[in-house]
């Protein structure tokens, strides 16, 4: 395995700071820079403009920790699972999911989860290690190149719901979509993308603090604090009042709606009383509310609501004017719906 240093976790300043020793002009600079995040490289021989002289000597001191297919997975309504290959053998999964309207990127932004969340898959595995800021956008530029060559479409949209919880691992997160965003990178719009949180409150208030421009949602589940720590852990010291808190704050910072994920479990979370609940929650700033089907996962506990239960909800819902949508789940042939990424 490698050990020499990914040229990408180098900043532009940095990068300056390496051609300028080598004697070089500053414009060299912003070229590598260039190739790495608006190219995508992930090879110096590719950077033809650079002088062969100049490639050798950064072969020498650094290389790209390339991610690779290690698999992929096709479902019937053509989402594809891709098992993505890390320069240290590790594996996480990504996800394109093409619709009509738009085609879709999930992303992991860590190796396994400490989350451990009841109806999850990939909580069942151990946190192996965060994904560098360049892994992250790896996946991306991989799963924009599958989107053109299977199904001849752009990429649209970028959610940070694969494996892991993007806040526990804030910085590269954060970084990941400034390259995905910039000019100098892939140039998507931030209104594109959106990261899912299971919601740690103090985190929540950090991206109302550094005023992003991208999308929040937070994995609910439940509106009632002992349900919600009965599936998921986190709420334990995460209660509901901390998150409605830091969710106002955050709206009050950045004036970005909120989003929920509300997975839907049969004679869980499924009556009108959780409704009421949930509406109660969620008024606290403008936001929408995904209602999601449940994808079951091995020896799970959790069963889909039934669709009348599911209509009755999201009506309830709509009539205290909260703006619902009730996503239908898309690769559950191939694992590869909400919940259950878990490298199989």
């Amino acid at each position: 395995m490698t050990t020499k240093q990914d040229i990408r976790s180098l900043s532009l300043q940095e990068i300056e700071d390496l051609t300028s020793s080598l004697g070089l002009q500053k414009f060299r600079a912003k070229q590598i820079f260039e190739w790495i995040w608006q190219k995508s490289a992930t090879d110096f021989d590719q950077m033809t403009n650079l002088s062969l002289a100049l490639r050798e000597k950064l072969k020498e001191a650094f290389d790209f920790h390339k991610l690779e297919i290690h698999k992929q997975q096709v479902s019937t309504d053509k989402t594809i699972k891709a098992a993505i290959a890390l320069y240290d053998k590790k594996l996480v999964e990504s996800v394109l999911i093409p619709t009509s309207k738009r085609v879709t990127a999930c992303v992991s932004s860590q190796v396994g989860c400490s989350l451990s969340c009841a109806f999850c898959a990939t909580g069942k595995m151990k946190r192996m290690r965060n994904l560098e800021h360049y892994e992250i956008y790896d996946q991306v530029v991989l799963i924009k190149n599958l989107a053109q060559s299977e199904y001849q479409k752009k990429l649209t949209n970028i959610v940070y719901m694969g494996m892991g919880e993007p806040l526990l691992n804030y910085q590269n997160t954060l970084k990941s979509i400034e390259r995905i965003t910039s000019q100098q990178g892939l140039g998507m719009s931030p209104s594109r993308i959106t990261v899912s949180t299971a919601g740690i409150a103090k985190m929540i208030q950090k991206l109302g603090d550094d005023n992003v421009r991208f999308n929040l949602a937070l994995s609910l589940h439940a509106a009632d604090d002992q349900k919600r720590s009965e599936i998921m852990p986190i709420n334990d010291s995460n209660s509901l009042q901390a998150l409605s808190e830091a969710i106002i704050y955050y709206h009050q910072k950045t004036g970005n709606r909120m989003f929920y994920e509300y997975i839907i479990f049969k004679d869980f979370n499924d009556s009108i009383e959780d409704a009421q609940k949930l509406a109660q929650f969620t008024k606290i700033t403008p936001c929408k509310i995904n209602i999601i089907e449940y994808n079951s996962i091995d020896e799970g506990r959790f069963q889909k609501a039934d669709p009348k239960k599911v209509d009755a909800f999201a009506e309830y819902l709509e009539s205290k004017n909260l703006i619902v949508n009730v996503r239908r789940s898309r690769g559950q042939d191939i694992d590869a719906a909400c919940g259950q990424l878990a490298n199989k």
